[in-house]
């Protein structure tokens, strides 16, 4: 069964997926490959990117965030300060729980892709 990955923040109380910061002299690829690791313990082999994502920032900023689908290779989740529960979900349980509607656009690309 296909199954997407989604990350409980506490911070913003929200579900959403992993995602995060480039750090210097990184891809984007590498960075979304390394901040899922860091925030569920998944290590994943990515097969395509979806389109990216853009919003508004509560500073008045624009971020844009770029995501790809992949398949899981292995991993073991560890709570942490981003992320204190992760959950394996199939495409109509995580359009339940999903945050942002954003997200909920970026899962249905990703299902149209893969159906």
């Amino acid at each position: 069964m296909l199954e997407v990955l989604v990350v409980h923040r506490p911070r913003y109380d929200d579900w959403s997926f992993p995602k995060g910061k480039r750090d210097d002299g990184e891809t984007d690829l590498e960075c979304a490959l390394r901040e899922t690791a860091e925030e569920s313990g998944a290590l994943v082999d990515p097969h395509g990117e979806l389109t990216p994502i853009t919003y508004d920032l509560s500073s008045g900023k624009t971020k844009q965030v770029r995501f790809w689908f992949a398949e899981l290779l292995s991993g073991d989740f560890e709570a942490n300060d981003e992320v204190d529960q992760i959950r394996w979900l199939s495409v109509r349980e995580a359009v339940e729980l999903l945050s942002y509607d954003r997200d909920k656009q970026l899962l249905d690309e990703f299902s149209n892709l893969v159906n």
